[in-house]
């Protein structure tokens, strides 16, 4: 009998944890960066503004109102208007500007004659785009009637353009057809418009724009929910002795607009304006002035004495008053911040023992009686009479402490205060105030001036959003 074979059970040898120094170096090294990795990413982090050298465009827009030399020219009989004259166009002495028709009949010939024979030039298309441009950069929701006045004014234009070529025949045909009418000639040369406007005062009185001047302009002319305007059209029948067209004598017009109180103080050193009209692409100087209107308050005119016929048929226009860039530093207005300081008298002002460090001498007060103590401190602004120090609860200089001048003895107690506006530095991890000089200002931007002592430089810095730190606050980037 075979004998039985032992089977040997092999057992794993389980080798000692070894823990030497490396690894629990190693483990707490991981365990703080776990941990500095975990806290960075909680941390609410400040966002900054690294300062820039620049500069605000800071154009102004308003809504101007044009004054002109224009006389109306009135009808002596009641009839059908025919228009031979376009709008906006010169004409000199005894030149046809429009016919009347007692009967109507003159005005179904030329529609009869329009509807076969009209054509529209190239050029006089390109007036009516332009007429559509301008009107679409200048037109506002708040009012809405400038869109019938907007048609009234092209459909007037397309009937003069048709009319206008068939001018040259318009005699012997009317002849022809046995149609009697009364023409109307210019009695004075200038450009022809058959815009009449004016607007109705507080007293319910109505009054031309073409009597208008700068010295009798009130704030009712600016209003516009009482103006008025109508336009002789080919066809229309015109009343007797009412507004038949108006001419416009002279080169010369102006740019009347309402001024602020902040505008009168910015403007009123101004001898000229650089205008910017953004509907026609145009920009031309004027002579400016300021002056009082009839109801006292103050109104800026601009003179100009060319490009008055690409304004013939306008009386509200919007424009820019082009400024100079203000050169400065340039920072966000959401940087800015005022902040109250103490006001201390420049005489108090001391160095302090062996340092050259500028600040106070402190009253303190003990058992052993009173003497003082020299402070070191931080200046944020000076002007003729005082330096700005900052305000502490726990500071070493607080409300109703006195402070002694220096080789005098005088005594000033803290307390009287003033603030200043500045941005909060973070160049050194903390937040510290920089007063600030506002040169100029839009919606977004201040441009601050550049090489203050108590200020700002270029590529320092500042908080974004100064109401989320404060004096002395650890700021994480």
């Amino acid at each position: 009998m075979a004998k039985k074979r032992k089977v040997k059970k092999i057992v794993r040898y389980r080798r000692p944890l070894n823990i030497n120094i490396g690894m629990i170096i190693f483990f707490l090294i991981f365990v703080y960066m776990s941990f500095y990795v975990y806290t960075y990413i909680r941390r609410d982090k400040t966002q900054f503004y690294e300062v820039k050298e620049g500069g605000i465009v800071n154009d102004k827009s308003y809504t101007g109102l044009i004054l002109r030399q224009e006389e109306i020219k009135y009808t002596d009989r009641a009839g059908y208007a025919n228009c031979y004259i376009r709008e906006g166009k010169r004409a000199s002495v005894g030149t046809r500007v429009y016919s009347v028709d007692e009967t109507g009949s003159l005005s179904e010939f030329l529609e009869s004659q329009l509807a076969a024979n009209g054509e529209i030039s190239d050029r006089d298309m390109t007036e009516l785009k332009r007429q559509l441009s301008s009107f679409s950069q200048s037109y506002s929701d708040q009012h809405f009637s400038q869109v019938y006045d907007a048609k009234y004014s092209l459909d007037s234009s397309v009937a003069e353009f048709m009319n206008l070529n068939s001018r040259d025949d318009l005699d012997s045909a009317l002849a022809e057809a046995g149609i009697s009418y009364q023409q109307v000639r210019s009695d004075q040369s200038g450009i022809v418009s058959y815009i009449i406007d004016s607007y109705t005062d507080k007293e319910g009185n109505t009054k031309f724009y073409s009597d208008l001047t700068s010295a009798s302009i009130t704030e009712e002319a600016f209003d516009r929910s009482g103006y008025n305007k109508t336009i002789t059209k080919s066809g229309e029948l015109l009343e007797k002795d009412g507004p038949a067209y108006k001419i416009i004598t002279s080169e010369q017009w102006s740019l009347v607009f309402q001024l602020t109180e902040d505008d009168v103080k910015e403007y009123s050193s101004m001898e000229n304006l650089e205008i910017t009209f953004p509907g026609y692409g145009l920009t031309i100087n004027g002579k400016f002035t300021i002056s009082a209107g009839a109801d006292g308050k103050s109104y800026g005119k601009v003179d100009f004495d060319k490009y008055l016929v690409q304004f013939a048929s306008e009386r509200f226009i919007k424009f820019e008053v082009n400024a100079d860039p203000v050169q400065g530093l340039k920072i966000p207005v959401t940087s800015v911040i005022s902040k109250d300081f103490f006001l201390v008298p420049i005489d108090y002002l001391a160095q302090g023992g062996d340092s050259s460090d500028s600040g106070f001498y402190k009253e303190v007060y003990s058992d052993k009686g009173t003497s003082v103590v020299f402070v070191p401190t931080t200046l944020y602004s000076s002007n003729d009479q005082y330096y700005y120090i900052n305000i502490s609860e726990d500071g070493e200089l607080k409300a109703g402490d006195y402070i002694v001048k220096p080789d005098a003895g005088d005594r000033y107690q803290l307390g009287q205060t003033a603030s200043l506006q500045g941005v909060y530095n973070i160049n050194k991890g903390y937040a510290v105030f920089k007063q600030i000089e506002v040169l100029s200002s839009n919606e977004e931007y201040y441009t601050v001036k550049k090489g203050t002592r108590y200020g700002l430089s270029v590529y320092d810095h500042i908080v974004l959003n100064a109401n989320t730190v404060y004096e002395g606050a650890i700021v994480y980037q």
